[in-house]
């Protein structure tokens, strides 16, 4: 599913979601009541500059809209395997992301995942898997590692 389909389906009209490249930012209303939303498109890679992005949104929505719902429709096909953003610190920019779905919740903010096409290993575990809460569409994937991926890991 498309995530403009998705949007559609959960909130009609009543969002401002954009896409940014992959990466997914806005709000959406239900009965009356507006939650960030924040994820990513196009079976993201999650890079540094990616990572950092999410981590901005949510923290930006820590700040300026204390206890507003966040919630992270997932999209990925895990972290991208360059050496460039292995050199800038992948891991810290993904832990930093997680840390910041961790503060938003011990806020007060309720975070709930929605994979909705794929989620794949470290894409994932720093998104969904550090939500309140975390739910599939019937027709997602969630793997551990694509093959490509273990080939490049254990060569």
């Amino acid at each position: 599913m498309q995530w403009q389909q998705l949007a559609g389906a959960l909130f009609g009209a009543g969002h401002t979601i954009r896409a940014d490249g992959d990466f997914l930012h806005g709000t959406g209303a239900v009965d009356g009541n507006t939650l960030a939303v924040i994820g990513t498109t196009g079976h993201a890679a999650i890079g540094v500059e990616l990572a950092l992005a999410q981590s901005r949104a949510v923290l930006d929505t820590i700040d300026r809209w204390p206890g507003r719902p966040i919630l992270l429709l997932i999209d990925t096909q895990g972290q991208q395997l360059r050496r460039r953003d292995e050199l800038l610190g992948i891991n810290r920019a993904m832990a930093h992301l997680g840390m910041a779905i961790d503060l938003a919740r011990r806020q007060g903010h309720r975070v709930l995942g929605l994979v909705y096409d794929q989620a794949l290993s470290g894409g994932f575990i720093t998104s969904g898997l550090a939500a309140d809460a975390c739910y599939a569409l019937p027709e997602a994937e969630i793997r551990v590692m694509r093959i490509p991926a273990m080939a490049r890991v254990t060569k």
